[in-house]
């Protein structure tokens, strides 16, 4: 089984982990333009070529699925890349887990990039799945631009600034932003002091990761349980911010794939 992940950078290793636990045998494709970043200020149309970019190249790889492991490109280019490979490739979108979350009863922060919060997508979700619990949006600038870059003091920081708009007594977190679910034990931390007993932190991982399995037709092969990482549709590594991540360490210790990426993103 071969599995195509893509992300604006290394937001996609919190699915890839995922998947990994589940089939350590599945052939792993990472396809990110990092030197994009960041994808959150872009108008729709750029998210949707950079994403398409990555999709392209992923695609050349053959995968029997593919996640799109990013909710910037989630929300503003999930229908063009359906487009491009459904029905051949069956094409997971990641949504924030509002509804799991508010179904536990009491108030909710969604914390998510600065142009995802207030956005006509995310009022969407909280109309649809709030419920009665009370949400509230919480902005987190700098926050996926430092964990991409593995920058502690500046993830920190914008961890803090966060923490210091979240409710006390919030009840449950939902992390809007796949980078986010790489320092979830920094943020349940910060937020703890100040939220309600049996405090609870929702990221789309798990879910994401165990939607993309059962959405696999065809025989199920076995693979080889390799890696194959590429920025901008080129043959690349994973960056050493990865490393910083259990994540990332759980993937780097997987069998690199033969050198057969195609030369660019299409």
């Amino acid at each position: 089984m071969k599995i195509a992940l893509m992300d604006s950078g290394i937001g996609l290793l919190a699915a890839a982990a995922a998947l990994r636990k589940l089939r350590p045998d599945a052939d792993l494709v990472l396809s990110s333009d990092p030197a994009s970043m960041p994808w959150g200020p872009r108008t729709p149309e750029e998210v949707t070529a950079l994403a398409l970019g990555c999709v392209r190249a992923a695609a050349a790889l053959e995968p029997d699925v593919l996640v799109v492991a990013c909710n910037t490109a989630s929300v503003q280019a999930l229908a063009a890349l359906r487009a491009e490979l459904e029905p051949g490739v069956p094409v997971i979108g990641t949504v924030p887990a509002i509804k799991p979350a508010a179904a536990l009863g009491g108030p909710v922060a969604i914390w998510a990039t600065p142009s995802t919060t207030g956005s006509a997508y995310q009022r969407g979700l909280i109309r649809d799945f709030g419920g009665s619990a009370g949400v509230t949006e919480v902005a987190c600038p700098g926050l996926a631009d430092a964990v991409e870059h593995g920058d502690a003091a500046a993830i920190d920081q914008a961890i803090a600034y966060a923490a210091a708009r979240t409710p006390a007594g919030t009840a449950a977190i939902v992390l809007g932003c796949t980078h986010y679910e790489l320092v979830a034990d920094r943020i349940r931390a910060a937020v703890a002091p100040l939220a309600a007993p049996g405090f609870t932190l929702h990221g789309s991982a798990d879910a994401v990761a165990a939607q993309a399995l059962r959405r696999v037709t065809g025989p199920d092969r076995l693979g080889g349980g390799t890696v194959t990482v590429l920025h901008a549709g080129r043959p690349a590594a994973l960056p050493p911010a990865a490393t910083g991540y259990a994540e990332g360490r759980a993937l780097l210790g997987a069998a690199p794939a033969p050198a057969s990426a195609p030369a660019s993103a299409g």
